[in-house]
């Protein structure tokens, strides 16, 4: 649908702060960019102002929403007890289908190794994470989830250049990823659960 891809394109470029916090938006400006019309771009915006990543001020127009450190231990919060139950979850559900799937992400992990490529390790951050939410075979969740790690991943892009150990902080998915693959639910919960601790430690060190 074309909404859903205004919404991963929108949201994409707001997690990572192309679009800065604090931000206009026009839909005229980014439908075109899209190639498409104003529909699909402004239930995009719905669909991202109920993710918390827009606000949209009547009669001022919409906004990247600004970005509050203090949420930081609420978002971590959330996320801490979902992520691990997401991850064993995955390990007690995972399809054949899926197990495919995580090999590609193991594959891509080890490709990666020693890379200072933060795009990109970044970007494979987001397919692990968004790799589990779908393996845990709960949609309320996954939407949960989603919602919260965009939140966190704004943050992180926020002191991005600032943090000593994204290379061992992404890696540390292949642990969980072996973990589920093996059908290991507590030893996935346990690294998933440490890993956000870790990535909220880690923040607090640079702010």
């Amino acid at each position: 649908m074309l909404a859903d891809r205004a919404y991963a394109e929108l949201r994409d470029r707001l997690v990572t702060l192309r679009i800065a916090p604090g931000a206009p938006i026009d839909e005229d400006v980014l439908g075109g960019e899209l190639e498409m019309g104003r529909t699909p771009v402004r239930e995009a915006i719905k669909r991202l102002a109920h993710e918390n990543l827009v606000t949209v001020f009547p009669r001022r127009g919409t906004f990247a929403s600004e970005i509050n450190i203090t949420d930081l231990a609420h978002i971590s919060d959330v996320r801490g007890v979902l992520e691990g139950h997401a991850a064993a979850r995955a390990a007690q559900r995972i399809t054949d289908a899926q197990r495919l799937e995580l090999a590609q992400l193991l594959a891509d992990l080890g490709r990666s190794e020693g890379s200072d490529d933060v795009e990109a390790l970044m970007a494979l951050d987001a397919r692990v994470h968004r790799f589990v939410y779908r393996c845990a075979g709960n949609p309320y969740m996954e939407e949960t989830l989603a919602r919260y790690y965009n939140l966190s991943l704004r943050i992180w892009y926020l002191v991005l250049d600032r943090l000593p150990h994204l290379f061992a902080r992404v890696h540390e998915h292949d642990d969980v990823l072996h973990a589920i693959a093996d059908g290991e639910p507590d030893r996935a919960r346990d690294i998933l659960v440490e890993h956000v601790a870790t990535f909220e430690r880690e923040i607090r060190t640079v702010l």
